[in-house]
């Protein structure tokens, strides 16, 4: 009988065995392999990092050829001194992949469109082979293949790469099983080795993140629906708002570019009515910006220059950035880095410090191609048939059959858009795309001479060497040069050229050269003491190119109004401006929105929103109501004086920006777009602020209690995992602040490292960014700046001497780590 109960025990054995060792489908995700993820020897719970967990280690690998020396501070940051360059990057690869490597693996993966090998077809909600099928055809991989060339070709940056991939390398080859990072076992995968070709993938995928406003598809809708007149109000050149980085009434030289539009680009261009709907069509987020300026030792207290930069990205853990202090016989750097990248990105050293925004050009156009039949072997291109190129790019999907996609190649770029994606328009058009990051480009090159500049001149090399993304490239030293240029490679072009869909049957339409190096937009030393960008427009109607892109006016606007005011400027004023949640967009607004409600026609409960918003300080703090009512009322006065337009068609539509409704009212009080066109009577702004604000009302009603109406919790700022588990993400944290506002936090977007430094004889510095040093959810270190990040404070920055016996003595370094040559 003994045989019964050990053949239930063997089935039920076996069944776990089987159970634990699939992925379990739950909703539309599944569960990692139960039995290996829980596994005490190799699962989840080796990733828990005990709170005395020592960094101290003796290494050695083959591919070095000195002696470094790291040192890690109290703040896990590390110091790192190498006896040879080549060095220097190889353990900046490898501290990369010991602290970030999931996240640098994980982030390459979404550039290469190789998502869906790692998550299936779908998982969450989200198609990721969409996704997937998305950037290969919009040419990431082929972008960064052109790229990877020109670093290699270079001897400077092919040392590096090779020095930084080898890094990770050693680090993932010997990374025992139990070690993994948790986010690979919960996704049930491995690590792989690292190549020169992820970093040039993880070079454009910034690209793509910071390369500015792009709505061709929307705006050619936006053509068959508005006359010329309207679209000149809808979505003015430059607006009035305008304080460009550039000061108004500089003068520009002669174009270096005769610029040639096409004879009959009035009825061709302006005049046509197709409209378009692409299928599917991911953006960057459009609030990808920052905040950065630098103030001339005129206007300090010390008599020296203060750099200040705040990029705003998206609020992720683990986070963008990753700390660190590199120190070779040719320089000491210290700053942000890229986990995936070599070099410091934005930071300082010895001499100088440096800071981007983004410029918010558009570089990146539509060409609408005639092919001869569906199979796209021919097009047409001035007055011949042209015979197609075409690029095989493989997509492994998790669990299922490969999928191949075949990317018709033409003069113009990738036909982005066809028969085949993501399905047949039904205009039954061919739609490529010219970026200008497919052209090959050698970023690198910036970074590892901005580490090194020590005077203006050094600057002016180094930036040379980036074409995109477009930056606002800002740089002070201590010799007291303060400077700021828009770097880039930009395409010469036309009033509106690139803003609609362009002809692709000929050359009329293409680019016709790049505005000259030495014609970008660029201050050095101005009279007013200072230099400044915000992801304004960077110049004034004068200059002699088209300035197509997404201007926001307001941060740039309250960054100058201040600045200008100020002399005696401390590292604390720049502390408090960095972090000022004054609202100047409500201070404009505000008065508009007060002057035309009509508060007879409110109840007694209406009437107190009204009085809350009249008392508002205009400030965005954690505590405010009346930042909340202002939201919430304008967004909907955009949707009473837009939406009956707007939502007439099912296309796609670019909505105005919020400057020109602001600015088209305050100039305006019969303006045109109040009234709905829906209706038979005519209604004025009164009417749509009036309705607007019964709307607002309700949708405020429905959060209860001004606790909840606290602009901190309705704007419910998080730090959110990369995968999106609430879990491993760190929400409602209580940050003020909020767009057009120089501390520009959003929910999951906003200042993803904040940098002051005073250029000081002994450099003084301040930092911090919302994450930790360490990538592992199970370490002390993993958030451990966000709760000094959301309460505006700062760390002085340990940025240890050059001398390398000097910087190991410092009582603030906790660990040591060496690398040798074995």
């Amino acid at each position: 009988m003994r045989i019964i109960p050990f053949l239930i025990s063997l089935l039920i054995t076996t069944a776990l065995i089987f159970v634990l060792n699939i992925q379990l489908p739950v909703g539309t995700s599944k569960t990692p392999r139960l039995g290996s993820f829980l596994s005490p020897q190799h699962g989840c719970w080796q990733n828990a990092e005990p709170l005395n967990a020592s960094f101290n280690a003796s290494l050695q690998f083959k591919n070095l050829t000195g002696k470094t020396s790291v040192y890690f501070d109290e703040r896990l940051v590390p110091h790192v001194y190498a006896e040879n360059e080549n060095d220097a990057y190889f353990i900046q690869g490898y501290l990369h992949a010991k602290f970030r490597l999931w996240q640098m693996e994980f982030q390459t993966h979404a550039a290469g469109g190789r998502l869906s090998e790692i998550m299936g077809t779908t998982s969450g909600g989200t198609d990721f082979l969409l996704i997937d099928r998305f950037f290969r055809r919009l040419g990431m991989v082929y972008a960064a293949e052109n790229s990877l060339q020109a670093m290699e070709a270079n001897p400077i940056t092919k040392n590096e790469v090779d020095s930084y991939t080898a890094g990770i390398n050693a680090y993932i080859s010997a990374l025992p099983e139990n070690h993994i990072p948790l986010e690979y076992k919960l996704l049930d995968y491995k690590p792989e080795l690292w190549t020169n070709m992820k970093t040039a993938l993880f070079a454009q995928y910034m690209s793509w993140d910071l390369s500015g406003a792009e709505n061709d598809f929307e705006m050619t809708n936006a053509r068959k629906i508005f006359s010329s007149y309207d679209l000149e109000k809808l979505y003015p050149v430059i607006g009035d708002t305008v304080d460009p980085i550039i000061p108004r009434g500089t003068v520009f030289a002669p174009p270096g570019v005769a610029l040639k539009q096409p004879v009959k680009s009035d009825s061709v261009y302006y005049n046509q009515y197709d409209s378009i709907q692409p299928v599917f069509d991911i953006k960057p987020d459009p609030s990808n910006g920052s905040n950065n300026w630098a103030v001339a030792g005129s206007k300090t207290k010390s008599g020296r220059p203060i750099l200040c930069n705040d990029p705003h990205l998206g609020l992720n853990l683990p986070a963008i950035w990753y700390e660190m202090q590199i120190s070779t016989p040719n320089y000491n750097a210290y700053g942000a880095t890229f986990p995936g990248a070599p070099s410091v990105i934005i930071g300082f050293n010895d001499s100088a410090a440096w800071g981007f925004t983004n410029s918010q050009r558009d570089v990146k156009d539509y060409y609408d191609i005639r092919f001869n039949d569906t199979t796209m072997q021919e097009y047409w291109f001035d007055s011949a048939w042209r015979k197609t190129e075409f690029r095989k790019e493989i997509i492994k999907v998790k669990g299922k059959p490969d999928v191949v996609e075949n990317i018709a190649m033409t003069m113009f770029g990738p036909v982005m858009y066809d028969h085949t994606f993501p399905n047949k328009f039904k205009d039954d058009k061919y739609y490529a795309v010219r970026w200008k990051a497919h052209d090959a480009s050698n970023i690198l090159l910036t970074f590892n001479k901005l580490d090194r500049a020590k005077n203006y001149a050094d600057y002016s090399d180094a930036i040379v060497n980036l074409s995109c993304p477009g930056q606002n490239m800002l740089f002070a030293t201590k010799s007291g040069d303060i400077g700021v240029t828009q770097q880039g490679e930009f395409p010469a072009k036309w009033r509106r050229q690139g803003d609609f869909i362009m002809p692709g049957v000929d050359s009329s339409y293409m680019w016709q050269g790049f505005i000259p190096i030495t014609e970008n937009p660029s201050s050095k030393n101005p009279v007013r003491g200072f230099v400044s960008s915000a992801n304004q427009i960077p110049v004034d109607e004068t200059y002699p190119y088209y300035l197509n892109g997404g201007f926001i006016p307001y941060r740039g606007w309250i960054i100058n109004r201040k600045l200008n005011a100020m002399t005696g400027i401390t590292v604390q004023d720049m502390q408090q401006i960095q972090t000022d949640n004054y609202n100047v967009f409500a201070e404009m607004g505000r008065p508009v929105l007060l002057k035309h409600i009509d508060q007879s026609k409110l109840d007694e409960e209406q009437r107190n929103y009204i009085t809350q918003l009249s008392n508002w300080n205009l400030r965005n703090d954690t505590s405010e109501t009346g930042a909340t009512i202002f939201k919430v009322w304008w967004d909907s006065l955009e949707v009473a004086v837009y939406s009956d337009e707007f939502n007439q068609t099912k296309l796609p539509l670019r909505w105005p920006d919020e400057s020109t409704l602001l600015e088209s009212l305050l100039k305006d009080s019969a303006y045109k777009f109040a009234d709905d066109i829906r209706t038979q009577q005519h209604e004025t702004v009164a009417v749509a602020i009036q309705t607007s604000f019964v709307k607002a009302y309700n949708s405020l009603r429905s959060v209860k209690g001004n606790q909840a109406l606290a602009w901190a919790n309705y704007k419910a700022t998080g730090v959110r995992h990369l995968l999106k588990i609430p879990s491993l993400s760190r929400l409602q944290l209580p940050v003020g602040g909020g767009e057009h506002i120089i501390n520009a936090t959003k929910q999951y977007h906003g200042p993803s490292w904040r940098m002051i430094v005073h250029l000081t004889d002994d450099v003084e510095a301040y930092a911090v960014y919302p994450g930790g040093q360490s990538g592992n959810p199970g370490s002390p270190f993993y958030d451990t700046f966000i709760n000094t990040w959301a309460q505006g404070k700062y760390y002085k920055i340990l940025f240890l001497p050059a001398t390398e016996s000097l910087a190991g003595k410092n009582e603030k370094i906790k660990w040591t780590m060496t690398f040798t040559k074995g």
